[in-house]
């Protein structure tokens, strides 16, 4: 995801970041003087004749004639177009624009007119439509919810809450649910077994608004993709499965990270089953777009850390899946996460730890271009945007036959730059040994995936919660212990050492220099971009003497760059100090400690041993933590 909200995120970053302000300058002017393209999801009108395509990095939405692949037109977007959904009758087109005051575009497909502009929420993303285009539906990543518009009033009519960082969604084929993939797991991280993390899918009751979740199985994370078959039965997800419960000690065979297909039952809202879309020797890194051709023949996903798109016979998996025999459960091995306390399992091995296992019905296709993202179905024709490269993949799928791959240029063949580059390689699979994962695998948008890892560089046995990476070059030492002195140091390691690959120092250097750029996002904490009375109060508590929050997290960096010990020692650990890490972004940042022991900081200061706030009345607690949250 691109920076929101450039020039607060940019005056932010300006403050804390001293000497790398020119680069973020720089980077802030690409993004906004169309540099780079970016594209990220696509649409297809009813007829076949027109692709939408989100240009996410020039703020732009492009129309793209079919099948020559000529650009007719781009309209200007107000901040970053974070998805797009057509409407029944291929009149209008609803482009989500992620902003921290997020809206959506209503915009004639004939003329390329902006009709209206409706409110929405923090990053806005992920647009969905009712069969019967009346009503939209918008996920909010930062305000964990979803919008529900009336589009025949234009008037928001409700915000359903859900997980935690939606980003994307589908209605069911008769409108009466809408399904929410949540990209993040939301407990603590320092759980394990039918405990452990995983995040959930948010099934939304269209008609009461009502909830309920379905948790994947343990380690799902990355949930990017979701999808219903075009007959209803079934819900597809991709996402990243994450090994976080086992020591770092080699990457193949999936042992740190699979790539995964999950497919719901819908009826009776049970994991039906969990499918490695990795080989057996090779890696299938970062699955994002999802989709299933209206006759049902094929399920498609994008893998954006390989540069591939998995064709997969959906009638051949749906059977198997269905034919496998139901068994109780009796240990965590086998923890699907459904309610029902029933998971498929063949010959005794569930499916999740089965690689190949598509053998035989699923093509891998080699996509000509670079970081394909979203995906679009038109007959047996498959659009695979491609985000680094400014492309379009146009996907043929021929029956039994190899799939016919032709690349539609959406400009000029773009000309990265050092951080663009990094960028490049911070989501790329292809320097991991295999394939089988990125830096973004642990790191989503440079951030950090809510789990605790085991990663060997303090000692084995003791895991600790992934540390986002914004500010990172700022804030050393680098990891909770403090065992890389700075972040080029910790760089480099995670290439040797997690994505087991010797590489060459340019490419270290160019993810050193897309992380260096990375900006902080505006809170969802804050009032019209400036913080609420509350945090004001909550301010001069943090500073005061009373306090002394402000002696280990002074501004701007809210870190003074050494450790301590809090109190925080687990059984686990064999030491007691560890890192003080900035609190920029920490709103984002859940679960907190270096195990991941808290979910919110409310939880932390009142049940940890962290500072002074046992001093505070509940209404000053409440102040102090609506400060730190709109940092």
């Amino acid at each position: 995801m691109k920076k929101l909200g450039i020039s607060a995120s940019l005056r932010c970053a300006l403050i804390v970041c001293g000497a790398c302000g020119a680069a973020l300058a720089d980077s802030a002017a690409q993004a906004q003087g169309g540099a780079y393209l970016g594209p990220s999801a696509a649409v297809v009108s009813g007829d076949g004749r027109r692709l939408f395509v989100c240009l996410s990095d020039a703020r732009q939405l492009a129309v793209v004639d079919l099948p020559d692949g000529s650009v007719i037109r781009k309209v200007p977007t107000p901040a970053e177009p974070a998805g797009l959904a057509l409407s029944p009758d291929g009149r209008r087109v609803y482009v989500a624009c992620a902003a921290a005051a997020g809206s959506v575009l209503e915009i004639d497909t004939a003329s390329g007119q902006v009709i209206a502009s409706l409110p929405a929420g923090h990053t806005a993303t992920a647009p969905a439509l009712s069969p019967d285009g009346k009503r939209l539906y918008v996920c909010n990543r930062f305000d964990h919810d979803v919008s529900v518009i009336d589009l025949e009033q234009r008037k928001e009519l409700t915000r359903v809450a859900v997980a935690r960082e939606p980003v994307a969604a589908a209605v069911s084929p008769d409108g009466r649910e809408l399904w929410v993939a949540n990209l993040l797991q939301a407990g603590p991280g320092n759980r394990y077994g039918v405990l452990s993390g995983a995040a959930v899918v948010t099934v939304v009751d269209t008609r009461t608004f009502e909830t309920a979740h379905i948790r994947l199985i343990t380690g799902s994370t990355s949930a990017r993709g979701i999808a219903f078959t075009p007959d209803g039965k079934y819900v597809l997800l991709a996402h990243v499965l994450a090994r976080y419960h086992l020591p770092t000690t080699q990457v193949d065979l999936g042992w740190m990270n699979d790539n995964a297909l999950t497919v719901i039952d819908v009826r009776r809202r049970e994991v039906l089953n969990t499918v490695l879309l990795d080989g057996i020797w090779d890696g299938a890194a970062n699955p994002w777009g999802v989709a299933c051709t209206a006759d049902g023949r094929w399920i498609c996903v994008s893998h954006a850390g390989t540069h591939e798109l998995s064709v997969i016979d959906a009638p051949v998996l749906l059977s198997a899946l269905e034919q496998l025999p139901l068994v109780a459960f009796s240990n965590a091995a086998f923890f699907d996460g459904s309610s029902s306390g029933y998971t498929r399992i063949s010959n005794g091995e569930d499916l999740v730890n089965a690689p190949g296992f598509l053998a035989g019905f699923r093509q891998r296709v080699k996509l000509p271009g670079v970081g394909p993202r979203g995906l679009a179905t038109f007959g047996s024709q498959v659009y695979v945007v491609e985000y680094f490269t400014d492309s379009i993949a146009a996907v043929a799928l021929c029956g039994e036959k190899d799939a016919a791959v032709h690349s539609i240029p959406l400009g000029p063949k773009p000309q990265w730059d050092s951080v663009r580059r990094g960028e490049m390689l911070f989501h790329d699979g292809r320097i991991c040994r295999r394939g089988w994962q990125s830096c973004a695998t642990c790191h989503p948008d440079g951030r950090a995936d809510a789990l605790n890892w085991d990663l060997l560089n303090d000692g084995e046995g003791n895991p600790k919660n992934t540390k986002s990476l914004v500010l990172s070059h700022l804030t050393p030492p680098s990891m909770a212990s403090g065992v890389r002195a700075t972040a080029e140091a910790a760089v480099r390691s995670g290439i040797k050492h997690i994505l087991m690959s010797d590489r060459p120092e340019d490419e270290a250097a160019a993810i050193d220099a897309w992380l260096k750029s990375l900006a902080p996002l505006p809170s969802p904490f804050l009032v019209d971009g400036r913080p609420s009375p509350a945090a004001d109060r909550g301010q001069r508590l943090f500073n005061s003497d009373k306090l002394g929050c402000a002696n280990c997290h002074p501004a701007p960096l809210y870190t003074d760059l050494k450790a301590y010990d809090v109190g925080s020692r687990g059984e686990l650990d064999d030491r007691a100090a560890f890192d003080t890490p900035t609190l920029v972004e920490v709103w984002r940042t859940a679960p907190y400690m270096h195990d991941g022991r808290y979910t919110t900081i409310e939880q932390l200061l009142t049940e940890g041993k962290h500072g002074r706030a046992h001093q505070l009345s509940a209404e000053q607690l409440a102040d102090l933590v609506q400060f730190v949250l709109s940092l």
